[in-house]
This record gives C-alpha cells, structure tokens and sequence, in this order.
C-alpha cells in the first residue's frame, strides 16, 4: 500500500481511521491473514486510544497516525526479541505486520534531507549562542515541528547528536 501524507482527512476517503475500516473490510473479502490480523489490531488500539481519559472521542488523523507510529514501533521491537531469540517464523509475522502499518504513515525523510535539516537548525541555534550538546533542546525545538512526523524521533535525535558532537 501507498504512503499517506499527514492531511489525509482531505483526501476522498475520510480520515485515516476510515480508510483503515475500508483496508480492514477489503482484507477480510480478500482472506488476507496477515493484513486483517494487522488491522484489526491497528483499530483496536485506535479505539483504546480514543476512550482513555475522561470521555470517549473520535481521534483526529494526527492521532491516529501517533497510535500507528507506537504500533509500528512495537512490531520493530518485537521481531528484533523475537530474532534475537530464534523464533524466526514470530519475528518474520512482526517484520510484515511492521511492513502493513507503515504502508499508513507518511514517507520518511531520505538521509541527505535530514542532515541538510539539522545542519540548518544547528547553523540557527549557533547563531542563537549555542553550541555543542548544549543546544540539543534549541535544535531539537526547531526541528520538532519542521519535520513532523516524516522522521523518526530516534533518527532525528542521533543525527543532532552528531552534528553537534562534531
């Protein structure tokens, strides 16, 4: 499946929580294991995230995309335990669980964008007077909101981390 960018509500099909419904019904009439299991796992905890605190609401498709991320996330972890113990065939059914949730988040920041990115916010926060580690926060609080989601939190973090420590 394709990536979505982050103003999905705009497109034809709804919200991104529509069009996992959609995908999830799709899966079931085509027997895909695999991507109805997913899926059904993915709703659940969208619908665990849109009732915790003090009433029920629809999630907007930000959140939705944060539950997905931690989704993902999850997956990653597990099949890495999963392999570091052996258990291929558990580790393999996480990797392409991991594989159909990412197919809903937007694209990633290629490498090259990335660096130009922190080099420019490092550049700012220089000129701002910080320097080194130090600057970590300024960087990371200009970062942030430039990039969104379309970049990993760990990523980002090691490649500040780099630039600023050299």
């Amino acid at each position: 499946m394709s990536t979505t960018s982050t103003s999905t509500s705009t497109g034809s099909s709804g919200s991104l929580a529509d069009r996992l419904r959609d995908d999830l019904n799709t899966a079931l009439k085509a027997q895909d294991a695999v991507r109805r299991d997913t899926l059904r796992m993915a709703l659940t905890a969208v619908k665990t995230a849109s009732v915790a605190g003090t009433e029920a609401r629809e999630l907007s498709d930000e959140e939705v995309l944060a539950v997905l991320r931690t989704e993902v996330k999850k997956r990653k972890e597990a099949a890495e335990a999963f392999a570091g113990a052996g258990r291929t065939e558990s580790a393999e059914r996480e990797r392409a669980e991991e594989a159909v949730l990412a197919g809903y988040l937007p694209a990633q920041v290629d490498d090259a964008a990335l660096q130009a990115a922190v080099a420019a916010a490092v550049e700012q926060a220089a000129a701002g007077g910080k320097t080194g580690m130090s600057a970590m926060g300024a960087v990371m609080g200009v970062l942030r909101p430039q990039l969104g989601s379309t970049v990993d939190g760990g990523r980002l973090s090691a490649e500040v981390r780099r630039q600023l420590s050299a």
